[in-house]
């Protein structure tokens, strides 16, 4: 069984969100283990200068890679990622699994994006604007070649 994480800047503050959310994950149950962690988001000014912003995404990047197990497929979802179709992307994770990969993370930045060490770090980088939908149903898609409607 596939082992799928979600590690994010930020909380989901919204009970109607996180509510669907745990209901999204139990309903995964028989069909992988979806883990999701979030890490806090780093404060800054209003108008952070770029050394501010810098300074932010490196302390959010070694929060988030301290949550990514150390041998779990790294992919980043990223504006300046690889676009790529959900038939690709789960053809993708059927390809992992297959090669020994059952253990995949996907990290999702803040507001100003991924630190250097993070992006580094990943052996993909995807497309954030191509599957912010993914958060809540990718797995299910993906996985499990249904639709979610």
């Amino acid at each position: 069984m596939n082992r799928i994480h979600i590690v994010a800047v930020g909380k989901i503050k919204e009970k109607y969100l996180t509510e669907g959310i745990r209901e999204f994950v139990k309903r995964l149950g028989p069909l992988c283990k979806l883990e999701i962690l979030e890490v806090d988001e780093e404060r800054m000014p209003d108008d952070p200068s770029p050394a501010e912003k810098a300074k932010a995404l490196a302390a959010e990047g070694e929060r988030l890679l301290k949550k990514v197990p150390q041998s779990s497929y790294l992919i980043v979802l990223d504006v300046a990622g690889q676009a790529a179709s959900s038939e690709q992307l789960a053809e993708k994770i059927t390809m992992l699994g297959t090669a020994g990969h059952g253990d995949i993370t996907f990290i999702i930045g803040g507001a100003f994006g991924l630190s250097p060490a993070v992006t580094g770090a990943a052996r993909e980088r995807l497309s954030f604007s191509r599957y912010i939908y993914i958060i809540l149903v990718f797995t299910h898609c993906f996985l499990a070649h249904k639709s979610p409607l």
